[in-house]
């Protein structure tokens, strides 16, 4: 395989949607690249169109190859690049450390975020206080068995891993919604109680380089409060 020396990088990107996740595992791999930003209110550009038809970031040029797709760029990073992130598939326990990875992410995708996700979309507010009990009880059922061993990171590590590049984009985001009241504190105080072992985790994530890095706590803030409003407002379909 050629050396990372070998492969030019350009990620096509938005700093706001998930190619946060793409950022964490280049920067925990410690990759060279270029970064070229994709104004999103716009409309794409054809050259843009050329590379994802599909006119959605993140992108990846890897020596001349794209790949589109957060989950799937972070994957082939991880992959193409043996790390700490996860263990080769044919290592001594790889293929199930990849196996407990991707049902944590999966949980964490398909029955937490996504509760995250309809309370800044509901259209009243006891509709948003119901998502958000959702996602509370999502984290106690789902993902607070999956991380009593962490240490302070999935499977017992302390290094960071392929889990949280994976999800650590919306444990930070939710951290920046209960520290900025757009997520009422009595909630997170609620998550400390019942969810320990995942509050803990979400802080030692949030807390570190490689998921801090390009996060703009105000602007990500400022944007959801903005969907907030707008799902809430008067003149908004019901």
């Amino acid at each position: 395989m050629a050396s990372s020396m070998d492969n030019k990088i350009t990620l096509y990107t938005c700093h706001i949607v998930r190619a946060h996740r793409v950022y964490i595992v280049l920067s925990e791999l410690g990759l060279p690249f270029e970064e070229a930003e994709i104004d999103l209110s716009l409309p794409r550009d054809p050259s843009y169109l050329e590379i994802n038809p599909r006119g959605l970031v993140p992108s990846l040029k890897y020596n001349g190859e794209i790949l589109t797709e957060s989950a799937i760029i972070a994957q082939f990073l991880a992959d193409a690049h043996p790390s700490h992130l996860v263990l080769p598939s044919n290592a001594p326990d790889g293929a199930l450390q990849r196996a407990r990875i991707g049902f944590f992410v999966d949980a964490s995708i398909s029955k937490v975020v996504a509760n995250l996700m309809a309370f800044i979309g509901a259209k009243t507010d006891a509709e948003g206080a119901a998502h958000i009990e959702a996602y509370i009880e999502g984290v106690v059922k789902e993902l607070e068995p999956l991380l009593k061993d962490a240490k302070p990171f999935f499977g017992g590590s302390d290094k960071l891993t392929l889990a949280e590049a994976l999800t650590g984009s919306f444990a930070i985001r939710l951290l920046a919604l209960f520290k900025t009241g757009v997520i009422p504190s009595s909630l997170e105080t609620q998550l400390k109680e019942k969810a320990p072992a995942f509050y803990t985790w979400a802080v030692a994530v949030s807390a570190h380089p490689s998921v801090t890095g390009i996060f703009n706590e105000k602007a990500v803030v400022d944007f959801y409060k903005g969907q907030i409003e707008k799902h809430r407002s008067p003149d908004s379909e019901h």
